[in-house]
């Protein structure tokens, strides 16, 4: 077999694969995505039952988007999705690009290399469910595809347009029935015409070459919606996408010459689609008015279509759901590079008449830094006019651009470029340049969806530029309020560790800290500001302050007075706090607790047991109006070799999961790991948590151990 997929000899080749599941599984239409060789993105490859440029918005799929499909390939398992409902409930991103009702199943094609995914189609008529027979048909399928790609002579070529795989149906020569059915065709008064699934005219009677204005001759092979003006509105190839995709009659009515309606009605199949068009007898005021297009004759010829309208939604609602620089950077590479065919984006900025890049795909680094900081005004590339003009440019080959900048060409070696301004309010956020290895024509449709993408892209930048540099900022705050090292203590050993939380969430107000309070006394104190923002990294330093003047006192007066300063400073936070002093003479600590969690205690010996330590903790810091809360001191003995463990909610705490069942699978750990060096089990203990706690919230560990 050819690496194209095309069978020799007795071999069963990849289109007859395809053939096979669409009639095995009783689906609609079957296809297969491919993993490119050189970006991580899903391609289709070929697709039986259905037009190609039916699916045209998802011929590339980047592995990272939040989709069924993805999410087949990323996890190695079958996806089904039964219903419209299920889509936009598991995967709103990917339902906002696919608004039809049918049903999907997603299996992995993994071999002897992870491969991509077989992809099937079933009519919204399907149960919400698979039956444990088709589940095994699916399963089987993709097997046999799988096997298909592992035995293949050389590597496989992902076309630039799936190729299209009939579907093949045994059956009777019908010459003389098609004759017949000919001959009944040509009487009607209605118009007739046949399209086959990739909506290409097969078949037009006469009443219907009258009606649309175009001899036969000049419709048979082309899309009706390309051929005839009056019909070149986005509506109506996305009325005969939703005709394929659901398997259902679609009925509308559509404005054509001379200023006269017609009803349009088509009706789909397994072969194709039966489409009739009749002048309009409907009364206006018709309780069941059909939906109506108006298009216009005298539009460009090339128009946005209802697949770009579609591909537009599905990258609107992925940038929707960025946050940082850094996402809309991935979101602009993993899904509008692949989704345009490009393969290259840079992201510019203006900074203090400089262009400053933050962020690049598909560049040589050096380049990067050739580029990187040049003045704003410069010719070497097109960025700084775009920029300031507000004004996109396309060059569709080198000479096109060399005419402008000389030298931009043998920088990058590239071919063409798309240079996007991000504009949001009429300021100027940056620039983002899409290009291409070779050269690339722009289309007035491809021009219309970059432009609008490129606004969308705009808003998305200015949110994450002010998400990053407030974040920024209550980081930078924090660090300066956490100590930057640690006092050295005779006989103490320390460790301690903050991890920031994940994507998505603002700095918080996780402290710790360690007061020397002579020759073998220190204070040990571990906290949790309320609120992920600057106001409390900032309070969380006044804390730290209130429990620095007062150390050295009974913990339980420390809490009280650090307590009666945050009452003073009427903040609408709370805080909770752990304060322990230690005697290292006398190998004993006291400890008191603000509402904090208690503390982990690793006994010494070739068989420690770990435990937290009973605290009766007092009221959160700040709670009010009480001044004088009062907050039990408790005591305990700290033997030599003895391991004590600090620590704030984000290392145990999770939705759904009991708060003693964490702590005492935290013991366990502890148990295991802490003989290690005091740095090993900070780290150890981080690297269990986070993939058990989901890392939502900050973590703050602090580590002692008696020597």
């Amino acid at each position: 077999m050819s690496a194209d997929g095309v069978a020799t000899g007795g071999e069963v080749s990849l289109e007859q694969a395809l053939s096979a599941t669409v009639q095995r599984t009783g689906a609609l239409a079957a296809g297969v995505y491919l993993l490119a060789p050189d970006q991580p993105v899903l391609c289709l490859a070929a697709v039986c039952g259905m037009s190609a440029r039916a699916v045209e918005p998802w011929w590339r799929v980047a592995v990272s988007a939040a989709g069924p499909l993805s999410e087949a390939v990323r996890e190695d398992h079958l996806v089904w999705v039964g219903r419209q409902e299920d889509m936009a409930r598991l995967y709103p991103n990917a339902a906002a690009g696919l608004p039809y009702q049918f049903a999907l199943a997603f299996a992995p094609l993994r071999g002897a290399r992870r491969w991509g995914a077989l992809a099937l189609v079933w009519p919204k008529s399907h149960p919400p469910s698979l039956t444990r027979r088709e589940r095994g048909a699916v399963l089987a399928s993709a097997s046999g595809v799988t096997r298909i790609l592992d035995e293949a002579p050389g590597p496989w070529d992902i076309p630039e347009e799936p190729r299209p795989v009939p579907l093949l149906q045994p059956g009777p020569d019908t010459a003389q029935t098609g004759l017949a059915a000919d001959d009944l065709l040509s009487r009607l008064p209605v118009g007739a015409l046949g399209m086959d699934l990739q909506g290409r005219v097969t078949y037009v009677n006469e009443a219907a070459a009258r009606l649309l204005g175009r001899g036969a001759d000049a419709l048979i092979g082309t899309l009706p919606w390309q051929a005839v003006p009056w019909l070149d509105s986005p509506v109506h190839e996305d009325r005969y996408r939703t005709a394929v995709l659901s398997r259902e009659p679609v009925a509308y009515t559509a404005m054509g010459p001379p200023d006269r309606w017609y009803d349009i009605t088509l009706y789909p199949g397994d072969s194709g689609i039966s489409a009739f068009i009749s002048p309009s007898l409907r009364d206006e005021a018709s309780d069941t008015p059909l939906p109506r297009v108006a298009a216009h004759p005298d539009r460009p010829e090339e128009s946005v279509g209802a697949g770009r309208i579609h591909q537009l939604m599905h990258l609107s609602a992925a940038l929707s759901q960025t946050v940082t620089v850094s996402d809309v950077i991935g979101t602009v590479a993993d899904q509008i590079l692949p989704a345009f065919g490009a393969q290259g984006m840079v992201v510019s900025a203006a900074d203090a008449g400089r262009l400053r890049i933050i962020g690049h795909r598909g560049y040589d680094p050096r380049t990067v830094a050739r580029l990187d900081g040049v003045p704003v005004d410069t010719e070497i590339t097109p960025v700084g006019r775009v920029l300031s003009s507000g004004m996109p440019a396309f060059y569709s080959a080198p000479a096109e651009l060399i005419r402008a900048h000389p030298r931009a060409p043998l920088l990058t070696g590239k071919r063409a470029w798309a240079f996007l301004p991000l504009v949001v309010s009429q300021r100027h956020v940056g620039c983002c340049v899409l290009s291409y290895d070779e050269e690339h024509t722009f289309d007035a449709s491809d021009r219309a969806v970059l432009v609008s993408l490129a606004g969308l892209i705009a808003q998305a930048m200015d949110r994450a530029l002010l998400y990053d540099a407030k974040h920024d900022l209550a980081h930078g705050l924090q660090q300066a309020l956490l100590p930057v090292t640690l006092p050295r203590v005779p006989r103490l050993a320390v460790a301690a560790r903050y991890l920031p939380a994940a994507h998505g969430i603002d700095i918080g107000g996780d402290f710790y800290d360690l007061i020397r309070l002579g020759d073998t006394s220190v204070a040990a104190v571990i906290g949790d500001v309320q609120g992920h923002n600057i106001n409390a990294a900032a309070l969380m330093g006044q804390v730290r302050t209130a429990v620095h003047a007062t150390a050295g006192s009974r913990p339980g007066d420390v809490l009280a007075r650090t307590n009666r300063v945050l009452i003073d400073l009427e903040t609408d936070l709370f805080v909770s706090c752990l304060y322990l002093h230690i005697d290292l003479a006398e190998r004993r600590l006291q400890l008191a607790s603000a509402g904090h969690l208690p503390p982990l205690l690793r006994g010494p010996g070739a068989a420690p047991r770990t435990a937290p330590l009973p605290v009766d903790p007092g009221p959160l810091l700040g709670i009010g109006p009480c001044t004088e809360a009062d907050y039990p001191v408790t005591a305990a003995a700290l033997p030599a070799g003895s391991l004590l463990a600090l620590y704030t909610d984000g290392l145990v705490e999770s939705p759904g999961t009991d708060i003693g069942d964490s702590l005492a699978d935290l013991a366990h750990h502890l148990d295991k790991v802490g003989g290690k060096p005091l740095d090993a089990v900070a780290d150890t203990l981080l690297r269990h948590a986070a993939p058990q706690h989901g890392h939502t919230d900050d973590i703050a560990l602090f580590l002692l151990r008696s020597r």
